[in-house]
């Protein structure tokens, strides 16, 4: 008797003998209940968990038809009865908690997620993310619901490179810089995957590959024309960080051309680079409709077959959409083989055997996450540790941290009270959510009254009504504002009802309606604190004459009120960096649709940023000292470790966060003016010293040349550590210290 593994009733899959009944095998497969009907399911080695992976899949890949076989290859994958399949949407989200699925935690959006630098933390993020998939996935299986949503194989993160703050879609990802989008990338996707031996917990997709970010408008048809250089030094780093450190199963192809040829069938991506060159052995889906563009919009193809046949071939194994229907017809036509759909079908296939889905539940450890632990008491407390760390202080003239007790404080703004502020985009629903008026509420002493309105839209024109209760701001001794952005204003193309970019921003300061109030605030004479929201940089005009300090919350996730509160009100010191720059104009960007580096981020632009890449103040102060590498020539190849102490010299805990760049100095080719290269977060007591040790790989002094090679060339380099960015001011003051490093 060979032991086989079938379905049960609830979709969940279990060993027959433990339903308490036996199956006699035979060629003509066996009698089981399957949705409450009667079929024969073929006997297969297939369900065998003890044979080894590969040849369950080859051995149930080979019992389809090709119409069954390309059936699997859209992400709304319909059952295969006969072999006992069931059906599957492939199609989840889980951006920053589990996305479009009901009651979730929703965690700070991916842009205050890299506001923290800090990867151990975020890896604990997707951890608590993964175990709620999991449990929803289970309930969901037996409920006999495989609707959307419900599922495993997850299209985060977005690790694309915020080269342009104007990118409605800003806020999704880890900001300008590719190490640290790398670093951030790797611990979300280790955390989703898991560390099981024998199956995955989650399936994570690094999307969108490979150069994608902005304009929304006009995305299904661009041409995003991009230099080797470029290519390698920026758009693909963390790509290749999240498949060959984190071992990602799945990347999503963008929208648009690379270089003429669409991104969801280009050989070179897909083919050349990804798998060849990395190793990659996962399977890539499409972005939704990418495929039935390269017909419609992109015109590379002549037909729907032609378009589908084109992105098997070159790689792309999964269509989110329609377009593979067509497959059939092209198999038929000669544009494509048969064997060259089987090697879909199987990457695909392979992901479903490694998360256990034809497995018994005792064969799989993470069957067993109850439950209780969707949007649960301690995946609450973590959101809110994130939104607290995620915090940027950018302006405090010593008015931070406030006191608790005051006669009246006035809390003002259209983003103080709002619930979507807090969500972003691709969110989930938590059972509690905390605004930023409710946080500050919760903070002062009962004896202090808080007026609150509105004040004025998100958008729109100026308008004279301040509120009902604005008379209440002229007797405050405090005004805080919350202003700044929200999803109706920024996000992506379709979702955004209020945004005039087509879901990009058309400029970076704040709406009109919005600074008009900002601007009666500033005549009451009244000191202010400004809390802003948002996914992007904002700039403020320097001309204010009463902001006395200056917030970043981002979209702060459901306990956002009460993690901005912790910081205002000194229960939390200010550790956040800004994860991209603060411009000091709309001037300095270039055009949206550029995808040349040079003028943009840190890295390649020395306009005089408002904040940059990196800042970002604490209630304590930090000094360096004793900056050493461990040989002064190092040979080529060899890991450089560079040593340093830092020191606590305020009056309170505090968290830096040091940062080491590199400088080229003797570079064949153009270099970044300096770029991160490593960095460590150290929570000191006053007085306390630690001894900070930080490695720089090859990576930190390689080049890229005009061909997209990576070389490391013998030379002088300049490293420089401390809690910001190198200027000679930093440099001048102490708050940088600089390594000339030869190799």
């Amino acid at each position: 008797m060979l032991v086989v593994y079938l379905p049960n009733t609830d979709g969940v899959v279990r060993e027959s003998a433990k339903m308490g009944q036996s199956y006699a095998m035979s060629r003509q497969g066996v009698l089981v209940a399957w949705g409450g009907e009667n079929m024969s399911i073929e006997p297969g080695t297939y369900w065998d968990p003890s044979l080894e992976l590969e040849d369950r899949v080859n051995d149930l890949v080979s019992r389809m038809s090709l119409e069954e076989k390309v059936s699997q290859m859209g992400n709304v994958s319909p059952a295969i009865e006969r072999l006992g399949v069931p059906e599957y949407d492939w199609w989840n989200e889980c951006l920053h908690g589990v996305g479009r699925a009901g009651r979730a935690t929703v965690f700070p959006q991916s842009i205050g997620m890299a506001a923290t630098w800090d990867p151990e933390l975020i890896q604990k993020v997707a951890t608590a993310i993964s175990d709620e998939a999991r449990a929803k996935y289970h309930a969901a299986q037996r409920e006999h619901n495989r609707s959307r949503y419900m599922g495993l194989t997850y299209w985060s993160p977005t690790i694309n490179i915020l080269r342009d703050p104007r990118w409605g879609r800003a806020q999704e990802t880890y900001g300008e810089d590719p190490y640290l989008t790398s670093r951030i990338g790797v611990a979300f996707v280790k955390g989703l995957q898991g560390d099981d031996t024998k199956h995955l917990k989650l399936v994570a997709t690094p999307k969108h590959y490979a150069a994608h970010s902005g304009p929304e408008e006009g995305r299904h048809a661009f041409d995003a024309v991009v230099s080797k250089q470029d290519l390698w030094e920026t758009y693909l780093p963390a790509f290749e960080a999240t498949v060959k450190e984190a071992g990602a199963q799945s990347v999503m192809g963008a929208y648009n051309r690379f270089n003429g040829v669409p991104c969801c069938a280009n050989e070179e991506l897909l083919n050349d680079v990804l798998r060849d060159r990395w190793g990659f052995d996962g399977f890539v889906v499409s972005d939704c409709g990418a495929i039935e563009n390269i017909y419609q919009y992109h015109g590379t193809a002549s037909s729907m077959a032609e378009a589908a046949a084109q992105s098997v071939k070159a790689g792309c194994d999964l269509c989110c959409g329609r377009a593979y229907d067509a497959l059939v017809d092209a198999v038929g036509q000669g544009l494509i083989s048969e064997e060259c759909i089987d090697r879909s079908v199987k990457r695909l296939f392979r992901a479903r055997f490694r998360l256990g889905m034809f497995d018994p539940d005792s064969e799989v450890t993470f069957s067993e996450i109850p439950a209780w632990v969707v949007d649960c008491a301690g995946h609450r407390e973590l959101s809110r540790i994130v939104a607290t760390k995620s915090v940027v202080l950018l302006k405090n003239d010593g008015i931070l941290p406030l006191k608790k007790e005051w006669e009246i404080l006035y809390v003002t703004g259209s983003s103080a009270d709002a619930q979507d502020v807090l969500l972003g985009n691709y969110n989930g629903f938590s059972s509690q959510m905390v605004s930023l008026l409710e946080g500050i509420i919760g903070k002062v002493s009962a004896g202090t009254r808080v007026g609150f309105a509105v004040g004025c839209a998100v958008n729109g024109p100026h308008t004279d009504r301040f509120g009902p209760a604005g008379w209440e701001a002229s007797e405050a001794e405090l005004i805080v504002a919350c202003l700044g952005y929200t999803p109706k204003l920024e996000g992506e193309q379709g979702e955004v009802a209020s945004s005039d970019g087509n879901g990009d921003r058309t400029g970076v300061e704040l709406p009109p309606s919005q600074m008009s109030l900002l601007r009666f605030l500033d005549t009451l004479g009244k000191p202010i604190v400004l809390v802003l929201t948002g996914g992007s940089p904002i700039l403020l005009p320097s001309d204010f004459t009463n902001i006395r300090a200056i917030l970043m919350a981002w979209y702060p996730g459901a306990q956002g009120g009460a993690g901005v509160a912790d910081v205002l009100f000194g229960d939390a010191n200010p550790s956040g960096r800004l994860p991209v720059s603060f411009p000091g104009a709309d001037t300095v960007l270039p055009p949206i649709d550029d995808y040349r580096m040079d003028g943009r981020t840190y890295r390649f632009n020395a306009s005089p940023y408002r904040f940059e890449f990196g800042f970002g103040l604490s209630y304590t102060t930090f000094t360096y000292d004793h900056l050493c590498l461990s040989e002064s020539r190092t040979p080529l190849g060899a890991p450089h470790a560079i040593e340093v102490d830092v020191r606590n010299t305020g009056t309170c805990l505090g968290e830096e966060v040091v940062q080491a760049y590199v400088t080229d100095v003797q570079a064949s080719v153009r270099t970044p003016r300096h770029r991160l290269c490593a960095f460590a977060r150290v929570e000191l007591e006053p007085g306390e010293v630690k001894h900070v040790h930080l490695c720089l790989g090859d990576s930190a002094f390689q080049i890229v040349d005009s061909e997209g090679n990576r070389v490391l060339e013998p030379g002088e380099f300049v490293v420089y550590v401390g809690g910001r960015q190198p200027s000679q001011e930093a440099i001048n003051s102490g708050e940088v210290l600089a390594l000339r490093v030869t190799i």
